[in-house]
């Protein structure tokens, strides 16, 4: 498909006013449609006297959302670069802030306000962009020791560990692994991943071990049925919810188990809701949703223009994706229950708007791709071919179709 609308163009880089992804917008705006639609099913019955509360509150946050989304996708996608390291330093600041002034909600102190905005949330952002400027200023020295796992661990341990603090251990992984594909995709060595994860385990076991809420969640989902009245209500709950919808739901808003303390339903197993409701027919479309906005994220990023831009547009194509593996596993017991929000679809405002303003990156990033043909020499190149980065061909085409058309 041609993201620019300039068939006569071929070959060349769009110009910043030219068509951007119309077909991943679509896939985020019937994302939020159905995340308005899923949140008021699941909680029109918690508030006393305004069914609508939630869903009110979630409609603000999507007004806000994609103002966000349109500014961003108006932006050049360079002054991202340019500036990561002040929205860096902005995102640290916050994580420091929210451990001395923050709420403290059940179980982490991640919140400003009663709950209202989350830090973290804006550190995924933040991170992916300062991360693929940096990786993209490094080019071939990334697969240095020195120059690159050393000073990337840093980077990653700084910000994770302000994640731990509160503690949100979700949220630090979610980070961990998108940080770590993008290392991987701008050209580091697999004995670099190695040596990362030799180092990377041991303190995930400490952090797991140091804290009951961690280690309560990953011993319910080695042995979910040890405690199903007590710590493994939830996992006990959401497949219950899944297994009642069968394979066309019962119908919207006649579910049952959303009304079963402690009514979490909303945000993290909304899938749960969905799954009732709308059946297991109802969960693969949300899923191939996810990876139809993901193939087209990393066609986006496959296209793009320069290493920061396919980094980038990589990165947050990974973080929305890994985020709904994330909340999917947890949801069918697939993997340990995190809290992650679906995105686009849990209620949370600071997640909706955080993922709208990151889709907007992508557009903006949409509007400079160039058009090319997928050969074994593209950008994702995974294996080591002449040991050069794996991004360095999207600079390599862009000079050769500048040549091209002179």
């Amino acid at each position: 498909m041609n993201l620019r609308g300039n068939p006569a163009g071929a070959g060349r880089s769009t110009s910043t006013g030219r068509r951007f992804d119309v077909v991943l917008l679509l896939i985020v705006i019937l994302l939020v449609i159905l995340g308005l639609i899923m949140v008021y099913s699941a909680a029109f019955q918690l508030v006393d006297g305004d069914p609508g509360y939630y869903l009110k509150r979630q409609m603000l946050w999507a007004v806000l959302g994609f103002a966000l989304l349109v500014v961003t996708s108006r932006l050049d996608y360079r002054l991202w670069q340019q500036f990561a390291l002040p929205i860096m330093a902005l995102s640290l600041l916050s994580l420091i802030a929210v451990l001395l002034v923050g709420h403290r909600g059940i179980s982490a102190q991640s919140w400003f306000g009663a709950g209202s905005i989350q830090p973290s949330e804006f550190a995924k952002l933040a991170f992916i962009v300062y991360i693929a400027a940096w990786l993209a200023s490094k080019g071939d020295k990334i697969r240095h020791v020195t120059y690159g796992l050393v000073p990337f661990g840093i980077l990653l341990g700084m910000v994770t560990g302000l994640i731990l603090l509160q503690p949100d251990l979700g949220t630090a992984l979610l980070i961990v692994g998108t940080a770590v594909a993008m290392f991987f995709i701008a050209g580091a060595e697999p004995a670099q991943l190695l040596i990362g994860f030799i180092v990377a385990a041991p303190t995930l076991y400490l952090v797991i071990i140091r804290s009951e809420h961690a280690l309560q969640r990953l011993e319910v989902f080695l042995r979910p049925a040890t405690d199903p009245q007590g710590a493994g209500y939830q996992v006990r709950g959401v497949l219950s919810g899944l297994l009642a919808g069968g394979l066309t739901g019962r119908g919207l808003g006649a579910g049952t188990q959303k009304l079963i303390p402690p009514y979490l339903y909303h945000t993290d197993t909304i899938l749960s809701v969905i799954g009732e409701e709308l059946g297991l027919l109802g969960c693969l479309v949300v899923m191939g949703l996810f990876l139809f906005l993901a193939y087209r994220g990393l066609l986006i990023s496959f296209r793009s223009p320069d290493a920061f831009a396919t980094l980038a547009a990589f990165g947050i194509s990974c973080w929305i994706l890994f985020q709904a593996i994330i909340h999917v596993g947890g949801n069918t017991a697939n993997l340990p229950f995190t809290g992650i929000t679906l995105p686009f679809v849990s209620y949370g405002g600071s997640s909706l708007t955080m993922c709208l303003a990151g889709v907007g990156v992508l557009l903006s990033i949409s509007r400079a791709t160039v058009e090319r043909k997928l050969t074994p020499s593209a950008s994702f190149a995974f294996g080591r071919r002449h040991r050069r980065p794996r991004v360095s061909s999207a600079r390599r085409s862009t000079r050769t179709e500048k040549r091209r058309s002179r």
